[in-house]
């Protein structure tokens, strides 16, 4: 990390005169191992924060102006914190409506001005803005002195991008960038916010992220109608079963039963999410017995579910996870995200990850014309300040 931190160092110099008085501040980006498309169902998921971040070099201002400088977008972003109002496509939005839903709990903030720069990668379905709000949520917090809990935290960011980004986004990315721990994935129940974190014996397995480069273009138009066919499932079931409230609630042995109240599209959906949260149970109940080939296994059938049931697959995502579990020392292979492109996440015996990467680059290009990327990935702590 210290060429990443050498060069905030000198673009703070650079754009702000002299880098004294700064404070490192850390958010990770997130993968979710399984548990796809069910935390807008009340149910349950399984993501990990991961060694990819954004990097923010901070330092307090006497006033009420916020100037942050991204590296990757090369542009300087500033703001007012009493003139506050979202600009059109721009990625100051995201630390903009942070401080709008902070001040709007009566939080009193200071400006500051930053230097940030990320290796989360954008658009792949890791949680890249996540990050951003994270990032300045702490530093807020931080030079603030804000009585800030972490799970508060999250559910700010999270109305932040809810309500000024516009972006209807669930719960699960604010909460395991903040609640992320090294090492642990978190078993997150998105109805009432309880999690518990689960140890993945990590030192013979890797996680391995591969990129399809494919543009998400269908997945917000997609996704909401998925949401209009999972609450259309839970209106029609609660002929049979009036308690439910939503498909949270109901069991396999309740839609195998009741199904045919369902058209087969929401059928196919409402499958996908009951089966899937029954998988992440199972999942949590494979890392506490440490048995990484079941957990793969699951994985597997998590990819599958997405794919003939859920639809938000893509033939890039099916020709990586093909190709993944056609190799030596793959676990288990399934995309990650929304879907529709992004990334798959595949559990690899680290003695295999070249091979992997060979392999896989090799027959993805033969068949698509593009280079995949690749990311090899520990499970990370959540934001943080970096202690020199």
């Amino acid at each position: 990390m210290e060429p990443r931190i050498q060069k905030l160092q000198e673009e703070f110099k650079k754009q702000f005169g002299s880098d004294q008085d700064t404070q490192l501040f850390q958010a990770p980006g997130r993968v979710n191992l399984i548990g796809e498309h069910t935390d807008y169902n009340e149910g349950f998921v399984l993501p990990a924060a991961i060694d990819r971040s954004i990097l923010a070099l901070a330092r307090p201002r006497k006033d009420k102006q916020v100037r942050i400088y991204s590296r990757d977008f090369q542009n300087l972003f500033e703001f007012s914190l009493d003139k506050i109002k979202p600009v059109k496509d721009s990625w100051g939005n995201y630390p903009m409506g942070v401080a709008e839903i902070l001040q709007g709990e009566k939080l009193k903030l200071k400006g500051f001005e930053a230097v940030s720069e990320s290796n989360v990668p954008v658009g792949a379905g890791l949680s890249s803005s996540a990050a951003i709000e994270l990032v300045n949520a702490f530093i807020f917090a931080t030079f603030s002195k804000l009585k800030l809990d972490r799970v508060k935290m999250a559910l700010l960011c999270q109305k932040a991008e809810n309500e000024f980004v516009g972006v209807k986004c669930g719960i699960m990315d604010q909460f395991i960038i903040a609640l992320g721990e090294k090492d642990r994935a978190l078993f997150l129940d998105c109805r009432d916010l309880s999690y518990r974190l689960i140890p993945v014996q990590s030192e013979k397995v890797k996680l391995v992220i591969t990129n399809t480069k494919v543009k998400r273009s269908l997945a917000g138009s997609e996704y909401n109608q998925r949401r209009e066919e999972c609450g259309e499932g839970v209106n029609l079931l609660k002929k049979k079963l009036p308690k439910i409230k939503s498909l949270r609630d109901v069991t396999p042995e309740d839609l195998a039963e009741h199904q045919e109240l369902l058209p087969e599209t929401v059928r196919k959906r409402c499958f996908h999410v009951v089966m899937e949260n029954d998988r992440v149970v199972k999942a949590v109940e494979a890392l506490e017995k440490n048995s990484l080939r079941e957990f793969g296994r699951l994985m597997i059938e998590s990819h599958n579910s997405l794919r003939d049931l859920y639809q938000v697959s893509c033939p890039e995502l099916d020709l990586l996870v093909k190709n993944a579990l056609s190799l030596k020392g793959v676990l288990g292979s399934r995309m990650t995200g929304a879907g529709f492109g992004g990334c798959t996440v595949s559990l690899v015996d680290e003695k295999a990850v070249d091979e992997f990467r060979i392999k896989s680059s090799r027959g993805y290009q033969k068949e698509t014309g593009k280079v995949p990327e690749f990311y090899v990935c520990r499970i990370s702590d959540g934001v943080r300040e970096v202690k020199s």
